[in-house]
């Protein structure tokens, strides 16, 4: 997955996390490591450290995983990449005067 990502956006300095054990195995740290990728770790009991992503995946729990049944793991990818469209590109933000991101920029 993250090469996927990386190949498709490059590589990014520092990746910022939580302490979820996804994120601090070695499988991880030797990613990491093998790409000049440096890890860098919240402070334990502290979401507000990495607020833009707590508040990303709260909203996509709350508003659309919670709500819908995928009847195969191709289904889900594709309404999930549909629904982060919708509130990446489309949905109006307020930190942005209300425009939406894709006029913002």
């Amino acid at each position: 997955m993250l090469d996927r990502l990386a190949h498709s956006r490059g590589l990014p300095q520092v990746i910022r996390t939580d302490y979820g054990k996804e994120f601090c195995g070695r499988a991880m740290v030797v990613w990491a490591h093998v790409r000049g990728v440096q890890l860098r770790l919240i402070q334990p009991g502290k979401p507000s450290q990495n607020v833009y992503v707590e508040s990303f995946n709260s909203r996509l729990r709350d508003e659309y995983l919670n709500e819908h049944w995928f009847p195969t793991l191709l289904n889900a990818r594709t309404e999930i990449e549909r629904w982060r469209r919708e509130y990446n590109e489309d949905r109006p933000k307020k930190a942005i005067g209300g425009m939406t991101r894709a006029a913002y920029a």
